[in-house]
C-alpha cells in the first residue's frame, strides 16, 4: 500500500461523530477511547444528541488532529468497540 498525501493539514481541529446505544456509560466510553489518543481532548466541548426513540446517542468530539497516523488508530479504536455502531 502507498502512502497517499493527505488532504488533511496537520496538525487541525477534527469533529469525530460516534454513534452507538444510549446505553448507561457510552459516552464516557467514547469519550476514554478518545482521549487515549488525543489526550488534549476538552470533554467540556462533547456534543451531545439523542434520536427521536431515546434508543441511540451521537456524540461529536472535535480532537486537535496531529496526523494520519493518529486519526486511523482513533478509528480502529472505537471502531473495535461493541459498544461503538459507527464512528465516522
Amino acid at each position: 500500500m502507498t502512502e497517499q498525501a493527505s488532504l488533511i493539514k496537520y496538525p487541525c481541529d477534527f469533529p469525530i461523530k460516534i454513534m452507538g446505544k444510549s446505553q448507561g456509560n457510552f459516552a464516557q466510553l467514547a469519550v476514554s477511547i478518545v482521549k487515549q489518543h488525543a489526550p488534549d481532548f476538552d470533554e467540556t466541548t462533547l456534543e451531545t444528541k439523542t434520536s427521536k426513540s431515546g434508543m441511540y446517542l451521537s456524540l461529536t468530539c472535535t480532537i486537535r488532529a496531529t496526523s494520519r497516523i493518529q486519526l486511523d488508530a482513533l478509528y480502529q479504536a472505537l471502531s473495535d468497540h461493541p459498544m461503538v455502531s459507527v464512528a465516522l
